[in-house]
């Protein structure tokens, strides 16, 4: 009998019905189990999943007439479109959703064991309090789940080693993800105090069109460069020019929506000189281009 952490076996945690339209692959591996999930025909259904194990869902194809999507701890979701996009449901969380498929939807269910030993206790991963995220885009997060989901063609005993070196990539990827998420709580020692982050957030969403320098930030804050960047850091989970790059990202996805100006007034308009290095960025961080990412919101 074949060791469990190199199980074939489908693992279907995810509870699809009627269950005639999904096709499954899955492995065991312990400290994450897969899940490819192919619908194959073009007809509505719905899903659900709760359970024990954290849920990271990689979606390469999605896209519906109609449907909601709802994470408990969430607003519902209608979105229509999210080719490469990523949910990310914690441990005990309720996911579900109904959809009326134009494409057939390809996805990636990976469990994350919170419990396993593998993790080591200097991650502290059974205690992080996971937030749910719906519909995320993240490089490195992404990369790893498409290694995990090209490892349930290889049965090979070798592979036993690698699927759990990327299992706890993983863990930390969602780890870092988690802690990254921008706060105005200067709850970390040495942060920026309130009225700095008022001051520099305020600056900063009035100066977005133009060339921001972390001298100029850091003369705001009446700190040295180096001190200015670690306290921001502290403060916001995220370096100065990460921060900046994301609050433009935000600007634009917002006049995207609005439809009154093309992509590259608001390339211009949210501080990029060129329309290439928008397009860059805004896949970067969201994993589409401003343009597809319009279309996805008709």
């Amino acid at each position: 009998m074949s060791s469990p952490d190199l199980s074939t076996a489908p693992v279907s945690h995810l509870a699809v019905a009627p269950p005639a339209v999904a096709q499954h692959q899955g492995a065991d591996w312990g400290l994450v189990q897969a899940e490819q999930v192919d619908i194959i025909r073009h007809e509505p259904f719905s899903y659900e999943f709760k359970g024990p194990r954290h849920l990271l869902v990689a979606s390469e194809r999605a896209e519906r007439y109609d449907g909601e999507t709802l994470v408990e701890g969430l607003p519902r979701s209608n979105r229509r479109v999210w080719s490469r996009r990523m949910s990310f449901i914690p441990a005990g969380h309720r996911f579900y959703g109904w959809q009326k498929p134009r494409a057939l939807t390809r996805s990636t269910f990976l469990y994350i064991d919170p419990l396993s030993p593998l993790l080591g206790s200097e991650l502290r991963f059974t205690e992080v309090e996971f937030k749910p995220r719906l519909f995320f885009f993240d490089l490195d997060i992404w990369e790893t789940a498409l290694k995990l989901k090209a490892q349930l063609r290889n049965s090979c005993r070798s592979q036993k080693a690698y699927v759990e070196a990327l299992g706890i990539a993983l863990a930390h990827e969602l780890t870092r993800m988690n802690e990254d998420t921008p706060s105005l709580a200067a709850d970390a020692r040495g942060g920026l105090p309130h009225w700095q982050q008022k001051k520099l957030t305020q600056y900063i969403e009035e100066h977005l069109a133009d060339e921001v320098s972390l001298l100029s930030l850091a003369q705001l804050a009446q700190l040295s460069p180096y001190h200015f960047s670690r306290a921001f850091k502290q403060s916001f989970g995220m370096p100065p020019h990460q921060y900046l790059t994301s609050r433009r990202i935000e600007r634009a996805k917002t006049l995207l929506a609005e439809h009154k100006l093309s992509v590259t007034e608001i390339g211009l308009d949210v501080g990029f000189s060129e329309t290439s290095s928008f397009t860059a960025a805004f896949r970067k961080y969201t994993g589409e281009t401003p343009t597809n990412y319009r279309r996805s919101l008709a």
